[in-house]
């Protein structure tokens, strides 16, 4: 085989390849492999390539015992952190034998793996306060407080607030749960939001009128269809008008709007918009990237006094996607927040 066949096939592999002989020459590499170690690879040497001891060890494993061997190589590219599978195996070949070095990307499983551990992590440390709480009221009434009905009456009270936290984590976690599962699954049914944001605004005006907050609506007189869950797209409106109550703050508006368009841009087709806005302190721009996330609270103290589990704008967020919508943030300190949820329109 010529130095140009072996040039053809490295560049034939979909994955950045380069071919090291036996002398720790780099005597083949694929444009990929340029892209990812540098351009002139060819010729040079191995040690000027790859300094990573971890590659290099098997690289010289690999040419030994000539058995495969695996590692993996960490870079950065645009200010993001790589992670790839190197997979070296020897080859036979007339002009050029030697160890076949291949770089597989495998940085989202790695992502993915983060992810799933650091929800671990939320999700316990998020059992484990009140369950603590729990223990050591639990130990206190069956001690000091056993015989004093007054002490009784506030710690039980305190332990039912703990155990409804808890109750609402779990019940958040199993609906993220469902959310996920059905993402993928565009809903065939269609709903009327005029109704159903005006019922859930009559569901919701108690805890408004409880909180000194004024709802104030600008709904259609007709119906607006839309191609969705009723149940998952009341389970978002009551979040957003919810959370706007709370972290507006007393003595504020809260307006939810709905209005029609002919063409979205980023739906690409006629669209329903629905605005939830409040009046109140608004929201640091440092913070709106984030909001989404799992667990992710702007004041963790404060969140947790309202009963606030951390997940619910994290489900928003996939309910929407299920949908095929789009979710936007906008807040001003000082001005109030806005959430606008947009949806295709029943075709």
């Amino acid at each position: 085989m010529t130095q140009e066949a072996i040039q053809g096939l490295i560049d034939a592999l979909p994955l950045p390849t380069l071919l090291v002989t036996d002398g720790d020459r780099v005597v083949g590499a694929n444009a990929r492999a340029e892209k990812l170690l540098g351009q002139g690879l060819t010729g040079r040497h191995l040690i000027t390539v790859l300094r990573q001891p971890s590659v290099l060890d098997a690289i010289e494993a690999c040419q030994k015992t000539r058995q495969p061997k695996t590692t993996r190589y960490l870079t950065s590219m645009d200010r993001n952190d790589m992670t790839y599978q190197v997979h070296c195996g020897y080859v036979e070949l007339a002009e050029a034998s030697g160890v076949l070095v291949s770089f597989e990307d495998i940085s989202h499983v790695e992502a993915l793996g983060q992810m799933r551990r650091d929800f671990v992590a939320n999700v316990s440390h998020e059992l484990r306060t009140p369950l603590t709480a729990l223990m050591g009221f639990i130990e206190t009434l069956q001690g000091p407080a056993s015989k004093d009905p007054a002490a009784q009456e506030r710690f039980l009270g305190i332990m039912m607030n703990e155990a409804g936290r808890m109750n609402r984590l779990v019940s958040d976690l199993l609906s993220l749960s469902q959310v996920e599962s059905e993402e993928r699954i565009r809903p065939s049914q269609s709903t009327d939001l005029t109704e159903l944001i005006r019922s859930t605004l009559r569901r919701i005006a108690p805890v408004a009128e409880k909180a000194r907050v004024e709802l104030q609506d600008d709904l259609p007189p007709t119906p607006v269809l839309v191609p969705g869950d009723e149940d998952q797209l009341r389970q978002v409106f009551t979040n957003l008008i919810e959370n706007a109550i709370k972290y507006g703050g007393k003595d504020q508006t809260v307006t939810v709007r709905l209005s029609q368009m002919q063409r979205d841009p980023a739906l690409r087709g006629p669209g329903v918009r629905i605005e939830v806005r409040d009046t109140g302190p608004g929201i640091d721009p440092v913070h709106l990237p984030r909001l989404t996330e799992r667990f992710y609270r702007i004041d963790s103290h404060r969140s947790r006094e309202m009963g606030g589990t951390g997940l619910g704008l994290a489900i928003v967020k996939h309910i929407v996607n299920r949908h095929r919508g789009r979710m936007k943030i906008e807040s001003t300190p000082g001005e109030g927040s806005s959430f606008v949820v947009i949806l295709p329109a029943l075709d």
